[in-house]
């Protein structure tokens, strides 16, 4: 029999990576252990796409309007989004924006169809820690929408463009706040600003409300700079406190377009953009 050399033998396999063929397998292999592994774990959720080859270490699912993370023997399930650094991009976002913008909103459902319900809790919003503000509320009996006719207009900071206007209720030491703030400033919109004390931080909003130049005050607050500024009314940031106590919001950022509708936790910039579009008259 014809032995084949050390050397052809490694030029095949080499030759069929080049042509693809090897990697072409190789992926479709593994999505398709991963989707066994799933289907015994989630024998009632049917499941979309599987790619395993986006993040290192980890494989991407498509489960209705759902996206969610595990690893390659899908004992490991991971909620929540996923960025890579380098590139500046939000892969969740993008994978959820590849099936249309209403994915996105759909997404913002506080229950997952896969995991268990605590699991599916927006990125920035902590549910299950209980604060000064709105203890004893639960998710599900949160409003989906408000009315902010009564707050007082010297508890708002207002900043940005000449867009569409929204309110946001913030804490400055929140590195979730500090995301959506990047994100709105991109839109371009008109943003009232209303700080929230969860991270005992209500000395900071006081110095920014009573700063000559509340915007730039803002900034400086954000980049963890020093504020300072004058004493004044603060009794608007105490309306802010009151009416989030009323209203559950126990932690931070949410969000609250023209018409109303209340988004609890931080969403990237496309999504974000797609929420204002669905507002309602």
């Amino acid at each position: 029999m014809r032995r084949l050399s050390l050397a052809r033998a490694l030029a095949v396999p080499a030759l069929l990576g080049l042509l693809g063929v090897p990697a072409v397998q190789a992926k479709a292999s593994a999505n398709a252990e991963v989707a066994k592994a799933l289907h015994r774990r989630f024998p009632q959720t049917p499941l979309g796409r599987i790619d395993c080859q986006q993040v290192a270490g980890l494989c991407e699912v498509q489960a209705g309007a759902n996206i969610f993370y595990v690893d390659r023997s899908a004992r490991y399930l991971v909620i929540g989004r996923v960025y890579d650094m380098e590139k500046r991009l939000d892969l969740t976002a993008a994978s959820q924006m590849a099936l249309g913008p209403q994915v996105l909103i759909a997404n913002s459902a506080v229950h997952s169809e896969v995991a268990e319900p605590e699991t599916g809790l927006a990125a920035g919003y902590d549910k299950a820690t209980p604060s000064a503000l709105g203890r004893g509320k639960t998710e599900e009996k949160l409003p989906e929408k408000v009315s902010l006719s009564a707050l007082r207009a010297n508890g708002a900071i207002v900043w940005g463009g000449t867009g569409e206007t929204v309110t946001v209720f913030s804490d400055f030491h929140c590195s979730y706040c500090r995301l959506l703030h990047q994100a709105l400033k991109e839109l371009g919109l008109r943003v009232e600003e209303r700080p929230i004390s969860i991270l005992g931080t209500r000395a900071l909003s006081d110095a920014v409300l009573c700063a000559a130049d509340q915007p730039a005050a803002l900034e400086r607050a954000y980049a963890g700079e020093a504020v300072t500024g004058k004493s004044c009314d603060t009794s608007g940031l105490d309306a802010n406190e009151a009416f989030a106590a009323t209203h559950g919001f126990s932690g931070t950022p949410v969000i609250v377009r023209s018409d109303g509708a209340v988004l609890r936790g931080y969403r990237p910039r496309e999504f974000l953009a797609a929420w204002l579009k669905a507002s309602q008259p």
